[in-house]
């Protein structure tokens, strides 16, 4: 998964995917008809995470309450507002420099990675606009 996608994960908990199982017929099935079955179970449990992606971007998430409620409850004192390792530790996830270089890859990020404090401030404005843009109501001035 994406660390985008554990973010939205956080944010949006119906975005996750729930499982299926395949029907195995009591071991009645010849490999052909399992082959299949495990084919369409699969297809199945694609479109149900791609419903479930969509029915929680209909609904509208109070981002910023959230995550104020979130930091409520944390025992460290952190700044989530304005900071994306602050934002990452407190949805607990890994916040080292590696998974928010793998962050600004897939995000698109063009500048230079080893100026981490640039690169820092860019994800935290990419990651309030893609919450914002996938169902977050997220104040503007957390956003471009």
């Amino acid at each position: 998964m994406s660390i985008l996608g554990k973010i939205f994960g956080k944010i949006f908990p119906s975005a996750r995917a729930e499982t299926t199982s395949a029907p195995t017929g009591g071991g009645s099935l010849s490999p052909e008809e399992a082959a299949a079955a495990t084919a369409a179970s699969d297809a199945a449990s694609r479109a149900a995470g791609a419903a479930a992606a969509a029915s929680a971007t209909m609904a509208e998430v109070d981002v910023k309450a959230l995550l104020d409620d979130m930091a409520s409850k944390n025992s460290q004192k952190l700044n989530w507002k304005t900071s994306i390792v602050d934002l990452m530790k407190l949805l607990d996830l890994d916040s080292s420099l590696g998974e928010r270089k793998e962050l600004a890859k897939e995000l698109g990020y063009t500048g230079d990675m080893n100026d981490s404090a640039t690169m820092n401030i860019w994800l935290h404005k990419q990651v309030m606009n893609k919450l914002a843009a996938n169902g977050g109501k997220v104040p503007a001035d957390l956003r471009d």
